[in-house]
């Protein structure tokens, strides 16, 4: 499950204005597309008010993801297309503090409304039995199905020393009341951190 992580993807340049909206989610080319771009895409079609584009994703130094961007190319701005894709961006579960940046006129209109959680493994202080008897992909799916109802893990990322899952849902801390008896017991998951990031 755990592969390189691709960079920004690029797109031609086309005619028409566009739209940028900027996530506050750490995902994955691949799954900014699943959950975000795709869904997207197929409502705007849907109305003829324009299509995706193109989409990006920001890594910090460390390779980590920071932010990413969704590109939507439509015939021209209005604050009703904006609106639907505000709309509908977050009911797909866009977390807060994400962005919509209307080009033509230089305007930004904040949305999202779920919270992001991360837990980070920790790779490389842990007794070797550990990392031989555990699998980083049982504390994804484990996570998956303690979180159903409430939030659930959009992506992750795997650097040289941690391996990190990011969670969104309604509640930060309904999440992490959710995981706590699972990390607590799991011995993949001693020394794990756990952050808020929405």
């Amino acid at each position: 499950m755990f592969g390189r992580l691709f960079k920004k993807k690029q797109t031609p340049p086309a005619a028409g204005q566009f739209l940028v909206a900027r996530l506050n989610a750490r995902l994955q080319p691949m799954h900014r597309g699943e959950f975000f771009e795709d869904p997207l895409d197929a409502v705007l079609k849907k109305h003829r008010v324009g299509e995706v584009s193109g989409g990006g994703t920001m890594q910090a130094k460390s390779g980590e993801i920071e932010y990413c961007d969704i590109e939507i190319q439509v015939p021209a701005s209005s604050s009703d297309v904006a609106s639907l894709v505000a709309s509908t961006l977050d009911a797909l579960g866009a977390p807060k503090g994400s962005k919509l940046t209307i080009e033509a006129y230089g305007e930004e209109v904040a949305f999202g409304s779920t919270e992001g959680l991360a837990v980070y493994l920790n790779g490389t202080d842990l007794p070797a039995e550990t990392y031989r008897d555990c699998d980083s992909n049982h504390v994804y799916a484990e996570f998956g199905r303690l979180l159903e109802g409430e939030g659930r893990v959009l992506s992750y990322w795997q650097g040289p020393r941690e391996t990190a899952f990011y969670m969104y849902g309604r509640s930060f801390d309904a999440m992490k009341g959710r995981l706590s008896e699972f990390i607590a017991a799991y011995p993949l998951c001693e020394q794990c951190r756990v952050e808020q990031i929405a």
